[in-house]
């Protein structure tokens, strides 16, 4: 693998996404920043990263922007050793299962979960032309953004809970077939994040975090996932693939 640090973030106009960029770039990366926004609406919230930051619009639902971004990454830094899918949406409408419609479960699981499928066989098929790492062994890294959703139900929200199972066992899937090839798999399992994604039911979390639901008694923030990801790609933990890593607070804790 080449010494040259690069990565691919999805999402990265907000939230996770960004807080994942910044502590990428301030740990070396060279990073390039996908949203779906156009350009000229994020040029001032990545012009501080500089020429360590190149932005790129295009939706993971797309397959060639799928194939553009990757392209991309390769054309201005020579190499791709790091994916990070962070991009991802809630439904429009939170509606009870007995009510999903089919046009709000495909809007969801095309970006959350066959985005992230195919964005990550894009990714991993340019990683395996990559000579390993001769430090590390290693050719490269893929960090998932699932959910605590992912196990959690929430039946207002369905299409969200599936989508982000699903990206549990992609994270599981490319973790098996690519661990000889020198490329680890892992996600993160985020819980109550104060993202925009959470802006409209903040009241809902506040009283729940008040009563007791989150062990830490805060609100997670977007740097606590970017500094888990972090970690996960940076070769510190080389023996380590198909981990899901929960940034919860203890949520997920089961207790009496």
């Amino acid at each position: 693998m080449n010494s040259k640090k690069t990565a691919l973030v999805t999402g990265a106009a907000g939230g996770i996404g960004f807080a994942t960029v910044a502590r990428l770039i301030d740990n070396g990366f060279s990073v390039l920043a996908c949203d779906v926004a156009d350009a000229e609406k994020v040029a001032d919230k990545f012009a501080p990263f500089g020429t360590a930051c190149v932005y790129c619009k295009g939706n993971i639902a797309d397959s060639a922007d799928r194939a553009n971004m990757v392209q991309t990454a390769v054309n201005t830094f020579g190499n791709l050793t790091v994916l990070v899918n962070v991009a991802g949406v809630a439904p429009k409408v939170r509606n009870d299962i007995l009510d999903m419609t089919e046009e709000s479960y495909d809007f969801v699981t095309d970006i959350n979960t066959r985005g992230t499928l195919f964005l990550t066989q894009l990714a991993a098929r340019q990683m395996l032309l990559q000579e390993r790492d001769p430090e590390t062994g290693l050719r490269g890294y893929v960090v998932n953004v699932s959910s605590c959703s992912a196990y959690t139900s929430s039946t207002s929200r369905g299409e969200y809970c599936i989508s982000k199972a699903g990206v549990t066992m992609i994270t599981t899937l490319f973790a098996d077939r690519l661990a000889g090839e020198g490329i680890l798999v892992n996600e993160i399992c985020p819980g109550v994040i104060a993202t925009g994604m959470t802006a409209t039911v903040k009241e809902k979390y506040d009283n729940l975090i008040a009563g007791g639901l989150v062990p830490q008694g805060r609100w997670g923030q977007p740097d606590d996932c970017a500094k888990t990801i972090l970690a996960l790609c940076t070769g510190a933990l080389g023996y380590t693939t198909g981990q899901s890593v929960s940034v919860d607070g203890g949520m997920h804790i089961r207790r009496l």
